[in-house]
């Protein structure tokens, strides 16, 4: 596993809403792991909420405050997915080190 040398965007953020960042040279420290379980849970609960979502939107009689409250559940699982996602693209390598230019 190659160091980690930039900050690392947390799955996570702080009281008031601030994105955290982890600054560590260990890809295998304690709180990488940790956050590496985080984003899985919160990919795994996004999936969960899709197939629900599909349920409940099948269902002709689903009333307005349900569909408010599926509405409110899925931007907070596109909100984590797309932290995710940055998370994960920051930490790519760039083409240049792949190729070994």
């Amino acid at each position: 596993m190659r160091p980690m040398t930039d900050l690392r965007l947390l799955p996570w953020s702080d009281p008031e809403g601030r994105p955290c960042y982890l600054s560590s040279d260990n890809g295998d420290s304690l709180l990488n792991r940790r956050a590496d379980q985080i984003e899985a849970l919160q990919l795994s609960m996004g999936m969960e909420l899709l197939g629900h979502a599909r349920a409940l939107l099948d269902d002709r009689k689903a009333n307005a405050g349900e569909l408010r409250f599926l509405a409110q559940r899925l931007c907070e699982a596109l909100r984590d997915a797309l932290r995710v996602a940055e998370s994960r693209g920051r930490r790519l390598p760039a083409c240049s080190e792949e190729r070994g230019d």
